[in-house]
Order: structure tokens, then C-alpha cells, then sequence
């Protein structure tokens, strides 16, 4: 079976951060999840390296453009070695055999009358390197990043897009799983219904911009970068690619694509332009386009001015690469918004992989050296139960994975993390030994416990490969993991007893949180100490005290008070904001049932950013009207340092309709 999993290629004209990291991670649990299954794997990313923006940052820096080009893909091919990510080829539109491809290709569509020269008039936005409608302008600025435009008129060439409009409404419409999620795609389509496609600008005259694929049918023009750099999941798949694909797959092997991993700000030039390119040039087109949400930071958009953005490779230095890996993948559905802090990622750290997985390997290990000298213990009956849970998840992350629910397919092998913890506590192991008796029961308990864990790096290795490699390495596995067969090692019972068992040490320490807090404590001087505690009693002492004591006990409620109050989780389904006011949000959230709550968290929220959230929510309030708009319950929240709201969020995923006790 071929697959073949792309991301975006990359734009050199500044430094990774944390999204292309979530592209490149994403496609890299693929790619080895795929690999492990015993498929034809081909994973393709790089970097897009012409354009305007490459052309200005470079001047910015004295550089010629492909100097700076050179420059900057390092920085992107060393965050990948440290990522761990195995990709199989990097691209980069200066190639020349990517050039040559695409020359040949604008040739055809010329040849076949598909490219036009008209002169247009527009206006241009430089960062965008876009041509705008005056209808589609912003307050006289580019819709997508609100900057300037300037007025344009010049010859150019147009490729006939407008002409599969029909065609590709189609296509989406008859193959559901061709643009996801399906907000993604609904969004397309809606798009595609609601207003007539035109042509795409797809050259820029070199004596406005030099750098870029010249027109073969005109010296005097390059091709729009867009389109020179779409084309690289097909041109890098016909010169990149091994040959035995294409002795085992056909010529266009390994091409179509399985999967175009992307970010949803480049939904429409990958669904829309990429498509119809395909459909002109009669290329068949890629089984899937995914488009992502994007990561913000503690509720706030990344930007430079902010000081906000979260550079990657000092992130996985810090915390380690699979535990950030772990999390990117773990902290919110794949498709939707998430947002990253520190906090949240030492959470999941501390919680899931030092506590459950961690602490699971450590206290396997230790038993069977206490009681089994270190080697794997021959069992005297089979547990069934676990047997099942641990070979059914093969079979659960085939599905999870082939629609891109990378959370899911996360929380499927936590099952077994969980189940196994709980297993070790009921049968405890160190009562047993103290039975002759129970001494095959003792074996049983910790063979099961011991295989187990053979499950759990086998299936965490696509998401965590340096530490499922030294788990392995510690249950005495001689294999390369990255060779294992899945289908072959996902059986019950091939870990042979005898087997001699290594302890190197945690997979996860934990990370101490209070370690800020004391050293703060440590510098404190004293006398301050002693001082403020001697405030406070004073205060306690006299009328102040009572007054305080009072005051208490008014604000104090019954038991029965309490119980009045019904609170919920629920997760958002959608998400607006109200026509007419500021910060006022129209959600519909399922709370077990569907119902509609207006809150005013606008200042601090975009819609787009709750939506696939799960929050806290007040459900038995008399509805009330906000603008007119009736709102049947109150989400909770809490007021930050700066003033805004910070809406309250389960740590982790709870079913919808779940009561708050």
C-alpha cells in the first residue's frame, strides 16, 4: 500500500515556531505509524523559497535572495533533526529538477490554451503577494493581514480557474474525506456555491520582482509563487522519491498524495487553486487536504511586538522533545484551536507521562527485580481482559489515524496505561510474594504487567520515539523499533519469559512546579516575614477582626445553598460573536443537551478559538435576554491581573454533560 503524507512547504523568509512544528510533528506520527503497519512510506516537506517576502527580507539583510534562502533552511532542517522527525525528503523551489517540473507544466497549460495574458488592474498586497478585488478590501486594506495595498495595473498572465468551479463542487461534495475536518470543508463549499470563481494571476512581471521560476513561454515574466510552490508535492514526488516506489506503485508513484497536512490559513490556495491546477493538468487529484486550527499562547495570538512567540526548539530543550510532541498531539482535537502555556504543558507532563506512564514502567520494573531477579516471569495463565484491550487498540488507532484524530487515537492507548495501573494496585503484587501460594499468580500479575508495557511502547512510538525506543531497549527487546511490524508484535504473549529486564532510569521525571516559589521564599527577608504576621494579628485581635469575622459569616451558605446550583461541562459547537456589540459571544454548547449561552468574554476571546472547547457551565438559571438573544445558562469564568475574563476549562477531556461536584 503507497502512502504518502505532506506538509506545507515553508516560507525562508523568517524562523519555525510552534505551528510548522505541529504540522511537521503531525506528519511524522503518520509517517511512522504507516511504516510500522509495513506501507510503502514517502513523507515530504521543505521549504518555498521565492516570492516577493523572500526577495524583501533578503535586501533587509544584505543578502542575495538565494543566499538568504540557504541561510534560513537551516534553521528548519536543524529544528526537524531535533524534533526527531523522519522525513523522507526535503524539497526546496530553488531545486532545479523543481524548477524544471514546473516549467514543463506551465508549458502544457499553455499549449492547451488554459493560460491567458490580460491586462489587470488591482490592488496588491506585498505581504500576502495577492491581488485583491476593491469589493473584498477591508476599510482600503488586505482582508487576510489588514495591511496596506497598492494600486496595480499591468499585463499578466491568468490561469482559466473559473472554468472548474462546477467540476470541483463536485468533487467535494461526491468525496466527503477530501477536505477536512468538515468545517474545513463546508467552508469550501460554501465559498465555491455562494460566488462565482474567477481566474488566478499567476505571473508577476520581473521588472516588479526577479526572484522566481521564469515563464517558459515568457522571458520577461516569473510564475506567482503560489503557484510554483504547490506543485512541489507533485514534482518532488516524481525526482525525490526512491525508485522502488514507482516499481511497485506505477509511474506517477508515489503520487496522488494521501494527505496535504495544513494550517487553515492556507485552506483556499490548497482546496481551491491546488485542486483546480490538478484538474486543468489531468493529475489526479490527493486523497485528502487537512487544514488545522492555529495555537495561541496562554489566549493570546502569537506575535513578534507581543514577545509571545514560543520558539520550539528552546521548548523541547527545556521539556524535553517527546514530551513536547506528546503534547501538541494531546492537548486539543487535531482540526480545532489550541492554546499552549508552560503551565499546561508541565501539566500533562507531570500528570500523564511522569505519573501514569512513567511511574508505571518504574514500578514494573522494580517488581520483577525484586521478585524475579530481573527477568521476565513465565505466567501461569493468560489474562484475557487485558489480552483483548491491549491487542483491540491496533485496530481502534487504524481508524483514529486515518482520519487525522491523533487526541483520540492518544486517549485509545491510555486506556491500557490506565487499566494496567489499576490491575497492579488490585492484584498488589507485593502481598503476593508474601504467599507461597500465590507465587503463579505473582508470575501471571507481573508477566501481564511487563507485557503490557511491550504494548505501550510498540504504539507510542510514532508519537514518542527516543523514549519508547529506551523503553524498549529496558524490557530487553533487541529489535530495532523502528523496523517492528505492528501487525507481527500487536499479538499477545511474544515476550518471552526469561527475558532479562534493564532499569535505566524514569522515561519522564517530574518536573517540580514549587521549585520558582522557593526560591523566591529564599530571598525573602525575614523581617518582612514577621512583620506582616504581626499586622494580621493585630488586626484580628481588635474590632477589625470582628468586622472581619462578620463579614465571613454573611457570605457563608449551607450545604443546601449549594446543592441548589447545577453546573455542567459542556463543549462549544459553535461559536459567534453578536452583531452590535463588542464582547458579547453567542455559543451553542451540548451540556448533555443543546443549548444556546451569550456571554461577554469577547475582549478576550475570538469565536473561532471556543469552539471544540469543553467549559464550565451553569445550567439551571432562569434564561435571561442579551441583546435579544436569549441565553439559557452562564458559563464560568475568572477575572485575570490584566481585567479580562479567563474561562474556566477541564484539564482534561470529560464528557459533555458531566456534573461539576
Amino acid at each position: 500500500m503507497n502512502f504518502y503524507v505532506t506538509t506545507p512547504i515553508y516560507y525562508v523568509n523568517d524562523q519555525p515556531h510552534i505551528g510548522h512544528a505541529y504540522t511537521t510533528v503531525a506528519a511524522d506520527v503518520l509517517a511512522r505509524y504507516h511504516r510500522m503497519r509495513g506501507r510503502d512510506v514517502y513523507f515530504q516537506t521543505g521549504t518555498d523559497e521565492h516570492g516577493q517576502k523572500v526577495q524583501s527580507a533578503a535586501e533587509e539583510r544584505g543578502l542575495d535572495p538565494k543566499g538568504h534562502a540557504d541561510m534560513m533552511v537551516e534553521n528548519f532542517k536543524t529544528l526537524w533533526t531535533k524534533l526527531d522527525i523522519s522525513h523522507d525528503a526535503f524539497i526546496r523551489t530553488t531545486d532545479a529538477d523543481h524548477t524544471k517540473v514546473v516549467r514543463e507544466l506551465l508549458q502544457r497549460l499553455w499549449d492547451e490554451k488554459q493560460i491567458v495574458k490580460r491586462t489587470y488592474s488591482g490592488w496588491y498586497c506585498t505581504p500576502d503577494e495577492r491581488f485583491w478585488m476593491e469589493k473584498d478590501l477591508v476599510e482600503g486594506c488586505c482582508p487576510d493581514c489588514g495591511r496596506e495595498v497598492e494600486k496595480i495595473e499591468e499585463d499578466n498572465y491568468f490561469f482559466l480557474m473559473s472554468e472548474y468551479q462546477d467540476r470541483l463542487t463536485e468533487h467535494i461534495q461526491k468525496n466527503p474525506g477530501y477536505i477536512l475536518p468538515e468545517t474545513r470543508r463546508n467552508e469550501v463549499l460554501g465559498f465555491l456555491k455562494n460566488q462565482p470563481l474567477g481566474d488566478l494571476c499567476i505571473s508577476r512581471p520581473k521588472t516588479r520582482l526577479a526572484w522566481g521560476v521564469t515563464l517558459p513561454f515568457d522571458e520577461d515574466f516569473v510564475t506567482y509563487v503560489w503557484f510554483d510552490a504547490l506543485l512541489n508535492y507533485y514534482s518532488g514526488a516524481q525526482y525525490l522519491a526512491p525508485a522502488e516506489f514507482k516499481k511497485t506503485n506505477g509511474d506517477l508513484a508515489p503520487w496522488p498524495a494521501t494527505h496535504h497536512l495544513i494550517g487553515k490559513d492556507i485552506l483556499t490556495t490548497h482546496a481551491v487553486y491546488w485542486s483546480t491546477m490538478l484538474m486543468a493538468l489531468e493529475i489526479p487529484l490527493p486523497e485528502n487536504i487537512f487544514a488545522h486550527g492555529w495555537w495561541t499562547v496562554e489566549g493570546r495570538k502569537m506575535s513578534k511586538s507581543l514577545g509571545n512567540v514560543v520558539e520550539p526548539a528552546g521548548v523541547a530543550e527545556k521539556y524535553g522533545v517527546d514530551a513536547f510532541r506528546y503534547f501538541l498531539l494531546r492537548e486539543v482535537p487535531f482540526g480545532l484551536d489550541g492554546d499552549f502555556s508552560e503551565d499546561a504543558l508541565v501539566n500533562r507532563i507531570n500528570t500523564e507521562l511522569a505519573n501514569d506512564l512513567g511511574n508505571l514502567q518504574s514500578r514494573v520494573l522494580k517488581m520483577v527485580a525484586k521478585y524475579c531477579k530481573s527477568e521476565v516471569p513465565e505466567p501461569e495463565e493468560t489474562e484475557e481482559e487485558m489480552k483483548a484491550l491491549a491487542e483491540g487498540i491496533l485496530d481502534a488507532l487504524e481508524g483514529h489515524l486515518e482520519v487525522l484524530q491523533f487526541q483520540r487515537a492518544l486517549d485509545e492507548i491510555w486506556k491500557l496505561v490506565s487499566f494496567v495501573n489499576k490491575y497492579i494496585d488490585t492484584n498488589a503484587p507485593w502481598a503476593l510474594a508474601k504467599d507461597p501460594a500465590k507465587a503463579g499468580r505473582l508470575r501471571t500479575v507481573l508477566y501481564s504487567s511487563t507485557e503490557a508495557l511491550r504494548f505501550l511502547a510498540l504504539y507510542l512510538h510514532p508519537f514518542m520515539p527516543g523514549s519508547t525506543v529506551k523503553l524498549w531497549r529496558t524490557l530487553g527487546q533487541g529489535e530495532d523499533l523502528r523496523e517492528i511490524s505492528l501487525d507481527k508484535e500487536a499479538r499477545w504473549g511474544r515476550l518471552k519469559p526469561g527475558t532479562g529486564l534493564l532499569d535505566e532510569g524514569p522515561l519522564f521525571p517530574r518536573i517540580d512546579t514549587g521549585k520558582k516559589e522557593r526560591e523566591r521564599a529564599k530571598f525573602e527577608p525575614k523581617r518582612a516575614t514577621e512583620k506582616a504576621i504581626g499586622e494580621m494579628r493585630q488586626k484580628l485581635s481588635g474590632k477589625e477582626g470582628k468586622d472581619m469575622e462578620e463579614k465571613a459569616a454573611d457570605n457563608l451558605i449551607s450545604i443546601d445553598g449549594l446543592t441548589k446550583v447545577e453546573i455542567k461541562t459542556g463543549k462549544v459547537l459553535k461559536a459567534e460573536a453578536v452583531e452590535g456589540s463588542n464582547k458579547l459571544i453567542r455559543l451553542e454548547v451540548d451540556t448533555g443537551e443543546p443549548r444556546q449561552i451569550v456571554a461577554g468574554i469577547g475582549n478576550a476571546y475570538r469565536p473561532e478559538d471556543l469552539e471544540g472547547k469543553t467549559i464550565v457551565v451553569v445550567t439551571n438559571l432562569k434564561p435571561a435576554k442579551l441583546m435579544g438573544i436569549e441565553s439559557q445558562g452562564m458559563l464560568l469564568a475568572a477575572t485575570g491581573p490584566d481585567g479580562e475574563p479567563s474561562v474556566l476549562m477541564p484539564d482534561r477531556e470529560v464528557p459533555p454533560g458531566s456534573k461539576i461536584k
